[in-house]
């Protein structure tokens, strides 16, 4: 249970941290689609640890296989699947915690929901599930490339450190020139130097991503219980250690008058636009044509490399040592994550609305 996302392009993720490797189903592409195999792979790279100081020196090239689904180049309407093997497991740095619940970590409630846990690296509650979901996402981004449709993400904050532009002045060109993923340089080297600095101090920090979806077709989303941002805020909250979800003007919003707030209409050539953008590219959870944006709220890692008191599945008080290897800043790695998220929650809403086959 609890395995799948989407209903017509559908995804299904297996494996864990330290198993042999892990994958994806992904049920519903439609047949004549191009896959990009090396796209892929840049997205699973973009993905991978040990990419910089500031994310964890696990060593895994995240390479992927595709072994069916694909023909000649060209999807062909049946489940496609891909597999990532695990090359770098150091099972061992997790023994010490075998039997004890590490603060903040999903071990308690798994050990409790089925009697059985994987204590290595976190088994199947792992952030290295999302690989699997990269992967799929890249499939997706294929997908919305083919109808025009892109998708950005970015860090927009790492502790308290946070990038106060609007994205209409930010330069997506710039994301992947930094380890940060920041498209502000000067800000980018200060949200470096921080996550740096809690690193150095055995400590982690939050932070936020920020996506905006461009060329979005009017009509994606279904009322009332499916609506398109409803979608997105379940997608987000799938992610490993998220903790917020707002679109549009979000929480910001509520200091707003309605006057202020309300996003005119009006007449472009043969399309009508709004004036002002506060709803996100959704209204009645359907989309209008404009950008579609949110942000995404991450935790703090929960793994830190001091001692915590914690208790053992005896219900012993015991002291918990943090080893092994972390992100101590989630966030320039979520963002493709966040991406491929996006990216399976508008394909799946395309082909809800009957876009059965591509279009030439």
């Amino acid at each position: 249970m609890g395995n799948s996302f989407g209903r017509v392009f559908k995804i299904s993720t297996f494996g864990e941290s330290h198993g042999k490797g892990l994958g994806v189903i992904i049920d519903g592409c439609p047949a004549g689609l191009p896959i990009d195999e090396d796209f892929i792979r840049q997205e699973l790279q973009r993905r991978k640890p040990g990419q910089s100081k500031i994310t964890t020196q696990r060593k895994e090239e995240d390479e992927c296989q595709i072994l069916s689904g694909v023909f000649e180049g060209k999807s062909t309407g049946t489940p496609i699947a891909i597999v990532i093997m695990n090359t770098d497991q150091k099972s061992k740095d997790y023994s010490h915690i075998a039997d004890k619940y590490r603060p903040s970590h999903a071990d308690f409630t798994y050990q409790e929901k089925y009697g059985v846990r994987d204590y290595r690296g976190g088994g199947r509650s792992s952030a290295r599930e999302t690989a699997a979901r990269v992967a799929a996402g890249a499939v997706a981004k294929l997908m919305l490339k083919h109808f025009g449709i892109e998708i950005n993400a970015y860090v927009s904050q790492a502790g308290h450190i946070k990038l106060d532009k609007n994205y209409q002045e930010l330069d997506f060109s710039e994301i992947e020139k930094n380890i940060v993923r920041c498209p502000d340089p000067k800000k980018a080297e200060e949200m470096i130097e921080y996550i740096d600095l809690i690193r150095k101090n055995r400590d982690t920090v939050g932070g936020v991503v920020s996506c905006v979806a461009k060329n979005v077709p009017v009509g994606l989303g279904e009322p009332v219980f499916d609506r398109l941002h409803a979608d997105l805020g379940k997608a987000m909250l799938s992610i490993n250690a998220v903790k917020g979800f707002e679109y549009g003007s979000g929480f910001d919003g509520v200091s707003m008058k309605g006057s202020e707030h309300n996003d005119a209409f009006y007449q472009d050539g043969d399309r009508v636009r709004t004036k002002t953008n506060f709803s996100g590219g959704i209204q009645g959870g359907i989309s209008n044509g404009e950008d579609i944006y949110f942000r995404v709220a991450f935790k703090p890692v929960a793994t830190i490399m001091t001692d915590q008191e914690s208790v053992n599945q005896a219900g012993e008080s015991v002291t918990v040592s943090g080893k092994g290897r972390h992100d101590p800043c989630v966030v320039p790695r979520a963002v493709p994550i966040v991406e491929a998220m996006g990216a399976l929650v508008l394909a799946d809403f395309l082909l809800l609305n009957r876009l059965n086959k591509l279009e030439e």
